[in-house]
């Protein structure tokens, strides 16, 4: 596979025009709200002074307990509307307090201009996030852990580095986006194949500079299915191009994220200091057939006690976005209950 510092699949992808207004008539959660749940929209602010926007998620009948707090974020390129807020519903079922939320310059959160990441922005999202839970007055800000889903775990794990308010840290389906940025897939790219990419998104600054806005890629997934995509393509086209995860403002459901985002993350490595979130346990959680698995597996390798690595037996990557049977909310409820104290 060719590689390139756009996003997956851009490669596969076919330019050819969106028919997903099909599903944009109503606004949707991807899941149903556990009948124990409550939810409600919130704003808070990052250090940055971005608005985000989220959804807390509250256990009822809980009366004036201090409950241990849960910041979630991920899918990189998704919402809070799709995994983030499906763990976030699962979790405050088991008790816990949790905000689901946007990520900077995406969703409904703020942030000029639209569509990019940033490895020190969205790091400090999480930290902000941690900053609301321990203003709430049913929190023990004392009780604070985050989970991170695909690339979100390496936000997640970031922060957890430098915050030290975060007690315990857990991720699903982890993706190294600096790494896979900087290196392809399997540390695969070649300094020939690093030099051209720089160089392209170097030129489009000029473009960009010109029309006073960023470009996008004429396509990031495939509207339509050929049948000779890798797998890893078929599998993400079925959860955020169809109705089991498609969301209007989504990035991996629509157009994905401008030309030029790759270039901080291929210019940064994240995770050096993997080993400061030590002695604070780590949960790596990730599927036995997941393209992403070995990012997991090398995180664990470099990271410090305690650490535990779960892989998920036939699982692939996007089986941990939203299937309730196969996630494994049990071992994230026992984790948290355990080193949240």
């Amino acid at each position: 596979m060719a590689l390139s510092f756009l996003l997956i699949g851009q490669a596969f992808a076919q330019n050819k025009k969106s028919n997903s207004k099909k599903m944009e008539t109503t606004e949707h959660y991807t899941f149903k709200l556990s009948d124990k749940v409550t939810r409600k929209a919130v704003t808070f602010k990052n250090r940055y002074g971005i608005t985000l926007s989220g959804d807390l998620y509250l256990p009822k009948n809980t009366g004036n307990e201090k409950l241990a707090a849960l910041a979630i974020s991920g899918p990189f390129g998704a919402v809070k509307e799709q995994s983030s807020g499906l763990y976030a519903n699962q979790m405050a079922e088991r008790g816990f307090a949790v905000i689901a939320f946007d990520p900077s310059y995406t969703g409904e959160s703020g942030g000029e201009p639209r569509d990019i990441a940033s490895p020190d922005i969205n790091t400090e999202d999480f930290s902000a996030a941690v900053d609301f839970l321990g203003l709430q007055n049913n929190v023990d800000r004392n009780k604070i852990g985050i989970i991170g889903i695909c690339g979100f775990a390496t936000f997640a794990l970031n922060a957890t580095i430098a915050d030290k308010r975060v007690k315990a840290v857990a991720t699903t389906s982890a993706y190294d986006i600096s790494r896979v940025n900087a290196k392809g897939y399997y540390d695969k790219m070649t300094q020939e194949e690093r030099t051209k990419a720089f160089e392209t998104m170097s030129l489009q600054r000029w473009i960009d500079a010109e029309n006073g806005k960023p470009e996008y890629p004429t396509s990031h997934l495939p509207e339509k299915l050929n049948g000779d995509e890798p797998q890893f393509v078929k599998d993400y086209f079925d959860y955020y191009k169809t109705p089991r995860g498609y969301h209007k403002r989504s990035l991996n459901s629509n157009k994905g994220w401008t030309k030029t985002n790759s270039l901080s993350f291929a210019n940064s490595v994240m995770l050096s200091y993997i080993k400061e979130i030590s002695p604070r346990p780590m949960l790596l959680i990730a599927g036995e057939n997941a393209h992403s698995k070995y990012m997991s597996e090398d995180i664990y390798k470099v990271a410090s006690e305690p650490k535990e690595l779960m892989i998920i037996p036939n699982a692939v990557h996007v089986d941990l976005y939203d299937k309730v049977d196969v996630i494994p909310f049990e071992k994230l409820d026992n984790f948290f209950r355990i080193n949240l104290k």
